[in-house]
């Protein structure tokens, strides 16, 4: 494994020892700011099911997210009406806060799963649209020229033209989307929820168990790095030859 793997490690755990001594040494009261031997000594098994709850909302959010955007967006490209006519709502759902739709979510679809799926799925939604179509269009009109030339057909076109240009924008969509998930899930489940890392957010800042919050949030941030990387290697699995265009 390459050293410049270890080196974020390395920089998060000297962050988490300077945290700590600043902590004891200025006697910060823990209410306000826990140490990190504190913080960890809060995580139990309560705080893996609120994460298990919210990482199930986000993955399946984002995963309707994805697969509905990239169908639009090759709708957008076939049918440049489509586009026009449809692209201004997509920039409407990206700009309204997601905190001012999240109680409308829970009036509609009530204090379930569903509420908290469509919170993460809409948050995710935009990103993908954006950058499928960009992809889409991304190959040089050379290529376009050969492929007419050939008498191939559209779906061939499509198939070994522009899905191979687009999955690089895609994947670089997808890897911003899964941590967007987490948020929009956390979003929804502080509107209305009985679980849930928001749930758990919620109370322990009700209750100034600042521990218990801080290990929710670090638990969090836990979750979308580790979706982060498993887009990448994935990435790197599906479209190598772009990968080993950037070593």
């Amino acid at each position: 494994m390459k050293l410049r793997s270890f080196i974020p490690a390395g920089f998060l755990i000297g962050a988490l020892c300077l945290w700590e001594a600043a902590v004891r040494t200025l006697d910060v009261p823990a209410y306000i700011l826990p140490p990190p031997s504190v913080i960890f000594a809060a995580i139990d098994r309560n705080l893996f099911a609120d994460l298990g709850y919210t990482m199930m909302e986000a993955m399946t959010g984002f995963l309707i997210a994805s697969g509905f955007a990239f169908c639009i967006a090759l709708l957008f490209v076939r049918s440049p009406m489509l586009e026009r006519g449809l692209f201004p709502i997509a920039i409407t759902l990206k700009t309204t806060p997601l905190v001012a739709i999240a109680p409308l979510l829970v009036l509609w679809m009530g204090t379930g799963w569903w509420s908290k799926i469509t919170a993460a799925a809409l948050i995710c939604f935009f990103p993908v649209l954006v950058n499928t179509v960009k992809g889409l269009k991304a190959a040089d009109a050379e290529y376009y020229e050969l492929f007419r030339s050939l008498h191939a057909s559209r779906g061939e076109e499509f198939r070994k033209l522009r899905i191979p240009y687009c999955l690089p924008y895609l994947f670089s969509a997808l890897k911003i989307s899964s941590s967007l998930a987490i948020v929009g899930a956390i979003v929804g489940e502080f509107v209305g929820a009985t679980h849930g890392l928001g749930y758990l957010i919620m109370i322990s800042s009700s209750h100034l168990d600042t521990d218990i919050l801080f290990s929710a949030i670090f638990a969090a941030a836990g979750a979308g790095i580790v979706l982060f990387h498993a887009i990448s290697w994935l990435e790197q699995r599906l479209i190598f030859w772009h990968s080993a265009e950037l070593e």
